[in-house]
């Protein structure tokens, strides 16, 4: 069964920095993609960024391009976003998720490319 287990979000003041983990566990995701979106109250859920395990590629939002960055550590099936220079609208839910197939670049940011998801965690940026 997989899973995916996302820790680290809280509250922290406009400018500060957070870095989220999650956890795979039930496969090895080493060939596949996986990625971070986000969902604030009353909006869509939005891409936020991506990896490619085996290629290292990343792909992100305009929105957070600059200021966060996606990683992973491959002998602990976890990918981690740092999330530095956080804005109040970077507030929202975020989520884990991983794809089970292998998907073109051009479809990192859709979450119908994603098949599994992890609960999220809470990111609560003030002013």
């Amino acid at each position: 069964q997989v899973q995916l287990v996302e820790s680290g979000g809280g509250l922290v003041q406009a400018g500060g920095s957070l870095r989220l983990s999650c956890a795979a566990s039930g496969r090895s995701f080493s060939r596949y993609p996986m990625g971070w979106f986000r969902q604030a109250p009353g909006k869509e859920r939005e891409f936020v960024a991506a990896i490619f395990w085996s290629a290292g590629g990343t792909y992100y939002a305009d929105s957070v391009k600059g200021r966060f960055t996606i990683s992973q550590d491959n002998a602990k099936n976890t990918v981690y976003l740092q999330m530095n220079s956080l804005k109040p609208e970077d507030t929202a839910l975020y989520y884990c998720a991983a794809a089970a197939y292998l998907i073109s670049a051009r479809a990192v940011s859709r979450t119908s490319s994603y098949n599994y998801w992890g609960q999220g965690t809470q990111v609560t940026v003030s002013s």
